[in-house]
């Protein structure tokens, strides 16, 4: 937003803002004992030269936190504003490494390392990789990739849904995802709008409600399975 005589005034174009090229990112305040602010990821600023040969800066879509609204954004923004209905959005990408109990709003991503974790607070970001501890409320415009063995506490939503061989991950909420690809164990309330792939280390146990089944030699499904929508040759043995 604009300062016009002492009034906000929403600006007609969204604006974007690049990070600076050896700059170090703001990190946020920490609040005492074990809780640390995430580390921001550094991302490469492009040069004058470099811009100028390649052309136009390559884009990607973003989710508007506010209003929903999909629009597009330079790759190395850090963050810009909605040009529908002038909201901020954080384009920062972090990595925790240790204790965090406060929310994170982003729509970068976050990954959590071994010795990092997230407790009771909500995560909005774009991709989220998962290889310590989380325990929270999950939206994922991308991709959520689980590496770790634990409990996810409270609902998740992502565009694609990943558990890689050997990690074993209980949701104790609800999950709904545009598609889903399980190489590990898996125990879940799960909705996917495409289509559920068990590799052939899965086990899923639980309900699961999906557009399309592909399964694997070697992999099992405990619990109910719907196919809602789908061809008559959506159930694939392979």
């Amino acid at each position: 937003m604009d300062i016009r005589d002492g009034k906000p005034v929403i600006r007609a174009e969204h604006a974007t803002r690049l990070a600076s090229p050896g700059k170090p990112p703001l990190q946020h305040p920490s609040t005492g004992g074990s809780e640390y602010a995430p580390k921001l990821a550094k991302r490469e600023g492009i040069g004058f030269f470099r811009r100028i040969f390649q052309g136009e800066p390559e884009k990607r879509p973003v989710n508007c936190f506010h209003c929903g609204n999909v629009f597009e954004v330079v790759c190395d923004a850090q963050s810009s504003q909605c040009p529908k209905c002038g909201g901020y959005i954080s384009l920062q990408d972090y990595e925790v490494d240790t204790d965090w109990r406060r929310r994170i709003q982003t729509r970068g991503d976050v990954m959590i390392l071994k010795t990092g974790s997230i407790i009771g607070v909500s995560v909005q970001c774009h991709d989220l990789t998962v290889a310590g501890k989380l325990a929270a409320s999950v939206e994922c415009s991308g991709t959520l990739r689980i590496r770790s063995h634990g409990k996810i506490v409270g609902n998740v939503t992502c565009r694609e849904l990943r558990v890689e061989r050997g990690a074993v991950v209980e949701f104790q909420g609800e999950v709904h995802a545009g598609s889903t690809t399980i190489d590990g164990n898996v125990k879940a309330q799960l909705t996917c709008t495409g289509t559920i792939t068990l590799e052939k280390k899965a086990h899923l146990q639980g309900l699961a409600r999906a557009g399309a089944l592909v399964v694997k030699a070697g992999a099992k499904h405990t619990g109910m399975m719907e196919v809602v929508k789908a061809p008559s040759d959506a159930v694939e043995a392979v």
